[in-house]
């Protein structure tokens, strides 16, 4: 790396590390009161239209910044439409939300923040309102980010969020002592054959990679799995018919839970990115249940199952998605390997 780019990385509060054993090299954030300011900001409840919902209520450290629900839970009760993943090694992925629809994390963290369902602020303007309520965030804003009260912004507030969620850097696994660290001691018997299973038979790292130097267990791209397409399928034909004559999509009458099913198509309006989601990261699989973008597959069993079936057929199921014709001895060593990957939480 040439030494002026170090150089930036250093004068930019960062520092090169390596995380844990299996992560990629990255630069890591390592502005202590600007990591704590973004701490505190993530639990407090006071960034919601009824102090009652935190980014920790749907991301939880003790549940591996997960809720453990099907779907995420925001103000007044009110359910939403997909399942929370999990914030673990977000430093690492080029796409946040199920259907990527932003691009960078700062984006990402405003966007529940004005989510009518999830914390329910109307506005940056609001979030800037709740800030200057509290004159130790004023002190400690101004200060870090070197500007006087008036020009604190929402923008302000996603950075130092932001911040510490590249923090939550987790790695080190069973398996990546195994595999990268050559320790053959580190996976059961049945763990290692789930490994051979994975990267064969069952496919799976297709979409979840295993490199030769690290493993995200994500490629940060869409598929259909067919999971949820039930819900739209009635109304398809409809909705196809509508775009052909020209009509905007947007304006297509879908309930919320039908639009949202829609998948990758709501960001770019492709008909064949309709059903598609993100790859989630398989760190700490055995700790996010429920599974899918919908929260819908209770346990690993069943999502092996699912898998093991070839997914729910529909005109937009991915060709990486087929019978896999597993023995039952081969999904216990499948799921064994997966649950190799859970890691100590950050």
């Amino acid at each position: 790396m040439p030494i002026l780019l170090i150089v930036f990385f250093l004068s930019a509060g960062s520092v090169l590390a390596d995380g844990r054993l299996g992560l990629p090299t990255i630069a890591v954030p390592q502005d202590k009161a600007l990591i704590q300011l973004g701490k505190d900001l993530f639990n407090d409840t006071h960034f919601s239209a009824n102090n009652t919902i935190s980014c920790a209520s749907c991301h939880a450290p003790e549940k591996a910044f997960t809720d453990q629900r099907a779907k995420a839970k925001g103000i007044y009760g009110q359910i939403g439409s997909r399942n929370a993943p999990t914030l673990l090694n977000v430093a690492f992925f080029k796409h946040f939300f199920h259907d990527g629809r932003t691009n960078a994390l700062e984006q990402q963290v405003l966007g529940p923040l004005l989510n009518p369902v999830e914390h329910g602020l109307k506005s940056q303007k609001h979030i800037e309102r709740i800030i200057h309520q509290n004159s130790d965030y004023v002190q400690r804003f101004s200060k870090i980010f070197n500007i006087d009260k008036q020009d604190i912004r929402a923008e302000h507030l996603a950075k130092a969020i932001a911040a510490y969620e590249r923090t939550l850097i987790a790695g080190n696994s069973a398996f990546d002592q195994f595999y990268f660290g050559r320790d053959r001691s580190k996976l059961s018997k049945s763990a290692a054959r789930g490994l051979l299973i994975f990267r064969r038979k069952g496919n799976c790292a297709n979409c979840h990679e295993i490199s030769m130097n690290n493993a995200l267990f994500t490629d940060n791209r869409f598929y259909n799995l067919g999971q949820g397409f039930e819900k739209i399928e009635g109304i398809l034909p409809d909705f196809l018919a509508a775009l052909k004559q020209g009509q905007n999509p947007d304006d297509f009458p879908l309930t919320a839970e039908q639009r949202a099913e829609l998948g990758r198509f709501n960001v770019t309006h492709v008909i064949q990115d309709i059903g598609k989601f993100k790859t989630p990261t398989l760190r700490n699989i055995a700790l996010t249940a429920p599974y899918m973008h919908d929260g819908s597959i209770k346990t690993l069993e069943e999502v092996v199952d699912y898998y093991d079936k070839g997914g729910r057929k529909n005109p937009y199921l991915d060709s990486a998605i087929y019978p896999l014709h597993l023995t039952e001895q081969e999904k216990t060593d499948l799921i064994a390997f997966m649950r190799s990957l859970t890691t100590t939480l950050p």
